[in-house]
């Protein structure tokens, strides 16, 4: 069993969604996160709110799961971000479990 983590903007929820189904993830969890890209200080300083969040909003999703359905998780992200047209794709991890109960 590992855990595997993926993040995303929130426009790709629904997707990230259907990779989970047909990667046969059937429990998960996700929650809501603001995602930032660390900016030219340029640009930063230049900004009319400078101080104003910058971030997008994002969710994270993270499942114990084996690492059958990891793998066909991975091959459907790669395949899902190969046809993106943003700067944004879906991001995933994998964290081995030492212990669990």
């Amino acid at each position: 069993m590992k855990l595997v983590i993926v993040t995303a903007v929130e426009e790709f929820q629904k997707d990230v969604l259907t990779l989970f189904k047909k990667a046969n993830i059937e429990n998960f969890s996700s929650s809501d996160i603001d995602g930032h890209k660390n900016g030219s200080s340029i640009l930063m300083a230049s900004s009319w709110f400078a101080g104003a969040k910058s971030g997008n909003e994002s969710r994270l999703f993270f499942s114990f799961t084996e690492d059958e359905h990891i793998n066909a998780l991975f091959e459907l992200i790669i395949a899902y971000n190969s046809n993106l047209e943003t700067n944004n794709p879906i991001k995933a991890v994998v964290v081995p479990i030492e212990k669990s109960i």
